[in-house]
């Protein structure tokens, strides 16, 4: 008999932990919907041909392949084991589970576009799967909550992924946050200044990991990727720019003069600041990172990393603009904008900072009725009915036992009340209510009891 384990990089989730969850998904799904957000799902399973190539070559090491159904090594001949990995898995996986919520959407979109309509606006809260290396905050097996807009390039819709950020972590109290924003142009500017143009694929692989590595590994990596020393010289402003604190954006125009990509990039990224500021965010926790490249290949404007203060955490949310991501599947020119929050990161940077409000951490039971024998049980079933009949989540003790051991389990369940109704109760038709947090029991009816649950 083999002993039950858990694939690495997984977890189970109890009754406890699910509460809070829910929380977290209902607070961000308020957000999604409170901004014009409609709810779409798509499949885990995914034809490789999807998701191959979308999220470059790191990306697609990541990618958990499923092999083909049967004999799955039938198509396999000797000289294709000489050929290497990549021509050996065309033969034998067909299919893999999804490495994000994106390149799904877009998929969607091409195959629906006839039904949507233009700018579409759609949030996404579903699993993802990453073969990566399991370690804290990051998962084999993770949720993402989605909201991206296609059809539009307005500036507006990146103003406003600012606005749901600041909403969505003000009403889970996440109070010290930063949104850093660059944009992809600006790197490939950067690329084209310091005379590297057209390898800005492999300059933001590199300094993406400034946070993680930092800085003298990112110019060893730059030199093993054959960046000359010169290049890296030049690259020396990007470690430092953000230490300006006034006319910062001058500062990125002087250095990028040279590029027009660069410059375009540096225009997008005032305007975002500019609209953020006539939608009247008071104090917006944003920040210009020249460094910030998230190693997804098919960014082409702003992105987008949210960051948890004071915490041992690293993003917890990230995102950006995308201008032909639909064009690999059929349908060219076709922009748009998101935003990811990982939702277990966010669960555990409030576990650490202890940021749940009582009612994520109670049980999904407001109230439970005793039961102590036949009778009392027949006239606890009216009772409850009533009860759920008005909106109130109850549930009755399923065993005639002893008080102790029904409020043993009331205790455990975190059921924050206990309905008494035993043989007195019956004739009175009142009925005692003990507060399991206080102690205090009161008397009341049926009608007072609904009345006191549901306030």
């Amino acid at each position: 008999m083999s002993k039950p384990s858990l694939a690495r990089g997984t977890r189970d989730f109890g009754p406890e932990i699910m509460v809070k969850r829910t929380f977290i998904f209902d607070q961000i799904r308020a957000v999604f919907q409170k901004f014009g957000f409609l709810p779409i799902e798509t499949p885990s399973i995914e034809n490789l041909s999807v998701l191959m190539g979308k999220y470059g070559e790191e990306g697609d090491q990541l990618l958990f392949k499923i092999l083909n159904s049967g004999d799955f090594t039938k198509d396999i001949k000797e000289n294709d084991l000489e050929k290497g990995p990549k021509a050996l898995l065309s033969k034998v996986s067909e299919k893999g589970l999804r490495y994000d919520l994106t390149v799904p959407f877009a998929r969607f979109v091409v195959m629906n576009r006839n039904d949507l309509h233009l700018p579409f606006k759609r949030y996404q809260i579903q699993p993802v799967w990453r073969a990566d290396r399991p370690q804290k905050g990051r998962y084999r097996e993770f949720y993402q909550c989605d909201a991206d807009v296609v059809g539009t390039d307005s500036l507006i819709c990146e103003a406003e992924i600012v606005l749901m950020l600041h909403e969505v972590f003000s009403r889970l109290n996440i109070k010290e946050f930063v949104v850093k924003i660059n944009n992809r142009k600006i790197l490939s500017g950067i690329a084209e200044v310091i005379g590297a143009a057209g390898r800005e694929g492999e300059l933001c692989v590199a300094i993406d990991k400034l946070d993680k590595i930092g800085q003298e590994k990112v110019e060893e990596e730059l030199l093993q990727r054959g960046f000359e020393s010169a290049s890296i010289e030049k690259l020396q402003p990007v470690f430092t720019i953000t230490e300006q604190k006034d006319n910062l954006f001058d500062v990125l125009k002087k250095w990028l003069a040279t590029s027009e990509t660069g410059l375009k990039g540096v225009e997008e990224l005032e305007e975002i600041w500019k609209l953020v500021a006539q939608y009247g965010l008071e104090s917006p926790k944003i920040a210009f990172d020249p460094t910030l490249a998230r190693g997804l290949s098919y960014y082409t404007g702003a992105i987008f990393e949210v960051k948890a203060l004071n915490v041992q955490m690293g993003s917890i949310s990230g995102g950006g603009r995308y201008d032909n991501l639909t064009g690999t599947f059929g349908m060219p020119g076709l922009s748009g904008v998101g935003i990811s929050l990982g939702v277990d990161r966010i669960f555990d940077v409030m576990e650490e900072l202890q940021l749940f409000p009582e009612q994520a951490t109670q049980a999904t039971t407001k109230v439970m009725i005793t039961n102590f024998d036949e009778e009392c049980r027949n006239a606890g079933l009216p009772v409850l009915t009533r009860l759920r009949a008005a909106g109130i989540n109850a549930e009755i003790y399923p065993e005639s036992v002893k008080l102790k051991k029904q409020f043993d389990y009331a205790n455990k369940k975190n059921i924050p009340y206990v309905l008494i109704i035993g043989s007195e109760e019956i004739i009175t038709q009142t009925y005692s209510l003990k507060n399991m947090v206080t102690g205090e029991q009161s008397q009341v009816s049926v009608e007072q009891l609904i009345e006191k649950l549901d306030a």
